[in-house]
């Protein structure tokens, strides 16, 4: 009996945090958050109203990793055209972003001259998946579609509303037509 009354107990208290956090993330978009950026500084995502913003989870040790540099010719490209990238390090697949944020920072610089903006390293899928990667892979959270981050360099799509568009899984290149389409409004 006194199993039963604690089980029952813990259901109900993790049912009441989980009504919690959807009700948290209730009617929220993209510009909603607010995260901790590389260099440990905040970083309200509100700030981007008005430009498309191709969010990726990224990682120094990944067969996708050269995809820094197609993510930085993207955001120097397009970068006083409403459009930037954002960059989230994550170590959620094989140990491919084992670094600190310093590590992945300076990485980032010398290998592809990283200047987009880089957030603090999370998680983007389990459970301690970050709020942001929550919405983004919700619809009950972001209106669209539900999806799970596969991989690493797995890019979102948000439009200048703060509004999901799409996502790409990682074989996408960053230059490829769907982005360059996308960007340039076509």
């Amino acid at each position: 009996m006194k199993t039963l009354l604690v089980i029952t107990l813990a259901m109900a208290m993790s049912f009441s945090a989980y009504s919690q956090n959807d009700k948290h993330m209730e009617n929220k978009n993209f510009h909603d958050f607010v995260v901790e950026d590389i260099n440990g500084n905040t970083f309200n995502l509100g700030s981007l109203k008005g430009e498309k913003v191709l969010v990726v989870n990224t990682a120094s040790k990944c067969g996708f990793t050269p995809q820094y540099e197609g993510l930085q010719e993207l955001y120097e490209k397009y970068d006083k055209d409403n459009f930037t990238v954002i960059g989230f390090p994550a170590n959620n697949f094989a140990n491919q972003e084992p670094g600190s944020d310093e590590q992945i920072k300076q990485f980032c610089k010398k290998n592809y001259g990283v200047t987009f903006p880089m957030m603090s390293k999370i998680s983007v899928k389990g459970e301690d998946q970050h709020p942001v990667y929550q919405w983004l892979t919700q619809k009950k959270y972001n209106g669209k579609m539900d999806s799970e981050v596969k991989w690493n360099f797995q890019k979102y799509l948000i439009n200048e509303n703060g509004e999901l568009v799409d996502v790409l899984y990682s074989k996408t290149k960053p230059t490829d037509k769907k982005i360059l389409s996308w960007i340039e409004g076509d």
